[in-house]
């Protein structure tokens, strides 16, 4: 009898320690989700921020569970200004014209919009902050401003637990005052890319992984970049199966 109440406990522990893991593994979510690495190549010394971006969002969308997911990144595109560099605050990178040519975050908006994103997800590198850290940003004034939050929290949580970066929470985008780019609904300054009235998905947050100077050896060693793009994407997969997407 002993031995059979043994089996019973065993089966009940492992049970509820394997399940979470189980329904993310089989998630049958039809959320649509969007990548968007960083094109930048002009931040920080010898470093590239689009290539290590870009490593850790290949990572996330090569890891389980395999969801529908697009990847939007102007790097190197022909017929674009600031393919290659620029800021997500500046109105001459974002929504200017040059020559009749958009700019690279406006390509990478536009081939997002496309595909009808439930969730987009921008991925950079901080620089200059003295800090190694993680930060996440979401959209000041979004109607979904509650849910991008707690999907901000969840991400930068998940980086942090699987390297050393200091969880620094979540930020509204207008927090930075940096530079020119505002939103037309609040006249705040914002980040393009998660600005509600130039992205059509309805959950949108941004992440800032470390500094090009003080994560530089996280942030270019590629056993770490995987790290991290394999932490948020677990970290995705089982805010969409809380949310029922």
């Amino acid at each position: 009898m002993n031995k059979i109440i043994a089996a019973l406990l065993s089966s009940v522990l492992l049970t509820s320690f394997t399940a979470p893991k189980t329904v993310i593994g089989l998630s049958k979510s039809k959320a649509i989700i969007v990548w968007q690495p960083s094109h930048q190549t002009d931040t920080g010394k010898d470093f590239s921020e689009a290539a290590t971006c870009n490593a850790i969002v290949e990572a996330a969308m090569a890891f389980k569970p395999k969801l529908k997911e697009f990847k939007v990144w102007s790097l190197n595109k022909p017929d674009l200004h600031h393919a290659n560099v620029g800021s997500n605050t500046i109105i001459a990178h974002t929504t200017a014209l040059e020559d009749g040519k958009i700019s690279g975050y406006a390509y990478e908006l536009e081939e997002s919009n496309k595909k009808k994103p439930t969730v987009f997800i921008a991925v950079h590198n901080n620089g200059g902050s003295k800090s190694n850290a993680v930060w996440g940003f979401i959209h000041d004034g979004d109607q979904y401003e509650a849910e991008n939050r707690d999907l901000a929290a969840k991400l930068t949580a998940a980086i942090s637990a699987v390297t050393d970066l200091q969880n620094r929470g979540v930020f509204l985008d207008s927090s930075t005052g940096r530079n020119d780019y505002k939103c037309q609904k609040t006249d705040k300054r914002a980040f393009y890319s998660i600005d509600e009235n130039v992205n059509t998905a309805k959950y949108r947050v941004l992440l800032e992984v470390g500094d090009n100077a003080e994560s530089r050896a996280l942030l270019t060693d590629p056993a770490g970049q995987k790290r991290i793009g394999e932490a948020i994407k677990m970290a995705l997969a089982k805010w969409l199966a809380e949310k029922g997407l």
